[in-house]
């Protein structure tokens, strides 16, 4: 029950939009109505600027890091020996953690079930699941990033990049985990398939580059015209 617990409130800290305070806090905007709409770092990033936008990338990367900490501390308390809830595995609860918390963002209870990618929820999670593997992609999405600046590029690249890094490193641990590498494998994908509507732009040559804090108002409502007939569709 206690596990269960921890999960929603994994969950909850997830939700917590924070890109959506920055905005309505330091410019007295509805996110949802600039920008592609999303409520994320790189909508931040391309109407407040770099400045706001790294600082809800690293909180938004720090709601996945906090709930895979916090389920870790949980079952490492849990008797030696003694069957964990459903006999799961506990990297399937840091897992699921993370997860959560990823869904949390994409899906929040305080924005009515509306959010980002989560893209950056999931990047924190894995800084603590799989340190080495996420370092690697986050190189990639940086070096995607700086040749292309195409932000949903880049995150489809890392989500492609990481269950291989995953799957090298954990084989070259004595201790491999192939819960960590299958569920690798989910989230990726999950994260794949909500940049859908990015892979239809990208392939009809569309897709926005990114320029802080650059975009006009009417740019923006044309940005969120076009990200709600994407979702449409």
């Amino acid at each position: 029950m206690l596990l269960i617990v921890c999960l929603l409130c994994c969950y909850l800290l997830g939700a917590i939009p924070f890109s959506f305070l920055v905005a309505r806090t330091v410019k007295k905007i509805d996110l949802r109505q600039h920008g592609s709409g999303n409520l994320g770092a790189t909508n931040i990033f391309r109407t407040l600027g770099a400045g706001w936008g790294v600082l809800v990338l690293f909180l938004d990367m720090a709601k996945g890091a906090a709930a895979v900490l916090l389920m870790s501390w949980l079952v490492s308390q849990w008797p030696p020996g003694a069957p964990t809830p459903l006999h799961l595995p506990p990297d399937i609860w840091r897992i699921l953690a993370g997860f959560v918390a990823a869904f949390g963002h994409t899906f929040s209870l305080f924005m009515d079930f509306h959010g980002g990618k989560g893209v950056a929820t999931t990047a924190g999670a894995y800084f603590i699941l799989a340190p080495f593997p996420t370092l690697i992609t986050t190189v990639v999405f940086a070096g995607v990033f700086a040749i292309t600046r195409i932000v949903s590029l880049a995150s489809l690249c890392a989500a492609a990049v990481l269950p291989v890094a995953v799957a090298f490193f954990e084989w070259q641990s004595p201790q491999f985990s192939k819960t960590i590498f299958v569920f690798t494998l989910i989230i990726c994908a999950w994260v794949i398939h909500k940049h859908r509507a990015n892979i239809k732009r990208l392939q009809q040559g569309t897709e926005q580059r990114l320029s802080a804090g650059g975009e006009n108002q009417g740019e923006s409502e044309k940005s969120v015209q076009s990200e709600k007939t994407n979702q449409a569709e």
